[in-house]
C-alpha cells in the first residue's frame, strides 16, 4: 500500500447508499461509510466535474470517527440520475446540495468541496450561511485569469461542438486508457496509484460510459462552470467567497494541473476566515492522494474554527 491510499473495511462502491429528493423531481444518490455514526457532527462532501461520491472514500474513512459524512453524487454523476429539468448550471448543483443539507434536518453542516464541487460549496456557503458551519475547499474551481494550459481541454468542453469532436477522437480508447489519461491529469504522482484503485476507477468509468447522459452531464456542467466564471455583480464567485461567514480551510496541491496553486494566495486574502494548507506532492485531488494530510487539516479546522486562522507561512507537508 502506498502512502496515498487509506485503509478501508469494504470497497467504497459497496458502501451504504440511499436516494434523496432534493429539488422538485430531482434526486441524488448519497453514500455513507459503513461505520457512519449519526451521533457525530454532520458533513456533506461534494465532488468535482466528472467525479462522484467515490472520490471521497479515503477521506471519509479517515474522518469516520470525527464526522457523519454524506457523500453526494451530483445530478447526472455517479449513481444520480440527470436533473429532471436538464439544468446543470452551478446554481442548479447548489440547489441540489442545499436540498440534501435540508433533508438531514440537523442544522449547519461541515461542507467540503473539490474542484467544481468547491465552487458549488462556496456559493452555498455564501447564500445560505445558516446551512454551513465550516467550509473546506480542495482545489476549488474559482475564476483565475492565469489558467493552467493543461486545464484548457476541460474548459473547451463548454464550447459547442468540441465535446462531440473529442468523443469521436476517443471513441477507440478503452475505459482503462481513458482512465489513465484522467489519472495523469488529476493526480500529482499518478505512478503511485495502487493497481487495485486504478482498476476500481476504470470499472466506474466503464459503467458510466454505458449511461446515455454521461457526456451531456459533463459538457453541460462544464458550461455551467464557465458561465459562473463570467458572472459579475453579487453572483461573482470571488464576491461570494468574500461573503462566506464560515471558517474556511483551503487545500491546494502544488502539482495541480487543473487549478493553478498560485491562486491560493488570492483565496486566502478573499475568504474572511481562512486557513491555508499547501500539499507539495499533490495534484488536483488531495483528498484521494493524501487523505491523512487533508483529514488532519480538517480536524484542526473543527478544533480551531473559533480561533485565529492557521498561519500559512509553514506549508503542510504530505506524510
Amino acid at each position: 500500500m502506498t502512502t496515498t491510499q487509506a485503509e478501508s473495511d469494504a470497497p467504497a462502491a459497496a458502501w451504504p447508499a440511499r436516494t434523496v429528493a432534493v429539488a422538485g423531481e430531482t434526486t441524488v444518490a448519497v453514500r455513507r461509510h459503513p461505520e457512519h455514526d449519526p451521533a457525530l457532527p454532520p458533513a456533506v462532501l461534494v465532488h468535482g466535474l466528472g467525479g462522484s461520491s467515490l472520490n471521497w472514500a479515503h477521506l471519509a474513512h479517515e474522518l469516520r470517527g470525527d464526522l457523519a459524512a454524506d457523500l453526494v453524487d451530483l445530478p447526472g454523476f455517479g449513481f444520480s440520475p440527470p436533473p429532471h429539468d436538464g439544468d446543470y448550471s452551478l446554481s442548479a448543483h447548489c440547489r441540489a446540495v442545499e436540498g440534501l443539507i435540508l433533508s438531514l434536518n440537523r442544522g449547519p453542516v461541515h461542507l467540503v468541496g473539490n474542484s467544481m464541487g468547491g465552487a458549488v460549496a462556496t456559493r452555498v456557503a455564501a447564500r445560505r450561511p445558516d446551512l454551513v458551519g465550516t467550509l473546506t475547499l480542495i482545489s476549488p474551481a474559482l475564476p483565475d485569469l492565469r489558467p493552467q494550459v493543461t486545464a484548457l481541454p476541460t474548459a473547451l468542453m463548454a464550447v459547442p461542438g468540441f465535446s462531440a469532436g473529442l468523443n469521436r477522437l476517443t471513441k477507440g480508447m478503452t475505459p482503462e486508457q481513458r482512465t489513465r489519461v484522467s489519472v495523469g491529469l488529476i493526480f500529482g504522482s499518478p505512478d503511485l496509484l495502487p493497481d487495485a484503485e486504478f482498476a476500481a476507477l476504470a470499472a466506474e468509468y466503464r459503467r458510466r460510459l454505458g449511461l446515455p447522459y454521461m457526456s451531456d452531464a459533463f459538457t453541460r456542467s462544464a458550461r455551467g462552470v464557465v458561465a459562473a466564471y463570467l458572472e459579475r455583480g453579487p453572483r461573482n464567485l470571488w464576491k461570494q467567497a468574500a461573503a462566506v461567514q464560515a471558517p474556511t480551510l483551503l487545500v491546494y496541491g502544488r502539482r495541480d494541473r487543473l487549478v493553478n496553486s498560485a491562486v491560493a494566495r488570492r483565496a486566502q486574502a478573499t475568504f474572511p476566515d481562512p486557513r491555508l494548507v499547501m500539499v507539495p506532492d499533490s495534484g488536483h485531488v488531495a483528498m484521494m492522494e493524501h487523505p491523512r494530510v487533508v483529514a488532519r487539516a480538517v480536524r484542526e479546522l473543527l478544533a480551531e474554527s473559533g480561533k485565529p486562522p492557521i498561519s500559512a507561512d509553514t506549508p503542510e507537508t504530505a506524510g
